[in-house]
């Protein structure tokens, strides 16, 4: 670990070990938004249901370049292109147009195959922590055998989406998903995170009352360029 890694973001990475909360906000130029994230692997009922109740935005898990590659996870965006040919509308829907970014991380929802209906706070805790457990027995599995496993445990479509980390962890996209996966790299942990962004009935939670949040909960706070900052020290 860097030497130099800034001390609120070192408190981030105990906390994820620990299976706690951290708070990060992108960029002012970017979402402008505050997620909280936290360890998929240590999620449970009660963790969906603070990211439903003081997230209120989308529950989504942020996955590793590696192990989205090897579950053949694909971007959404991709198939919706390569099925327009048969589905003209796929075409009409690609995202070439977000204001923030050049692409869209997200891949397929899925839910666990012993969730109901997918959505209860334990049925999505299940999928998220499941997903994890599948990303951390993959290692040695060669790519069919990770699909196969994938499959048993997995139905899609579902109520948690995947998104897809890049490649190079922030040097080309610096989304909540790419900052999630650095700090459970850092971390050394499963490269799985699950986050939620914090909403207001007027648009994004603003900075100050996330940090407000985060204070009162005893949760770190960081701003994605600290993320980045350690990342580029700790991955040298």
């Amino acid at each position: 670990m860097g030497v130099n890694m800034d001390a609120e973001l070192e408190r981030a990475l105990g906390s994820l070990r620990k299976g706690e909360f951290v708070l990060v906000f992108d960029a002012p130029d970017r979402e402008g938004e505050t997620d909280l994230i936290k360890a998929a692997s240590m999620t449970g009922p009660e963790d969906v249901q603070r990211m439903r109740r003081d997230g209120g935005g989308l529950i989504f898990m942020m996955v590793s370049h590696p192990i989205s590659e090897k579950l053949g996870l694909p971007f959404l965006s991709d198939l919706f292109y390569k099925e327009g040919s048969r589905y003209p509308v796929l075409k009409e829907l690609i995202p070439n147009d977000i204001p923030y970014d050049v692409k869209s991380s997200f891949s397929v929802p899925v839910n666990h195959r012993k969730t109901f209906t997918g959505i209860t706070d334990r049925d999505r805790s299940r999928t998220i922590s499941g997903f994890a457990k599948v990303a951390a027995e993959i290692g040695n599995m060669s790519p069919i055998e990770a699909q196969r496993l994938f499959g048993q445990e997995f139905r899609a479509p579902g109520h948690v989406p995947i998104c897809r980390a890049s490649q190079k962890p922030l040097t080309t996209r610096f989304g909540h998903t790419e900052l999630g996966v650095a700090m459970m790299l850092m971390a050394e942990m499963v490269p799985v995170a699950v986050g939620c962004e914090m909403m207001t009935t007027g648009g994004a939670l603003p900075p100050e009352d996330a940090r407000e949040y985060a204070e009162e909960h005893d949760f770190p706070f960081l701003d994605g360029a600290t993320i980045v900052e350690g990342w580029n020290e700790w991955s040298k």
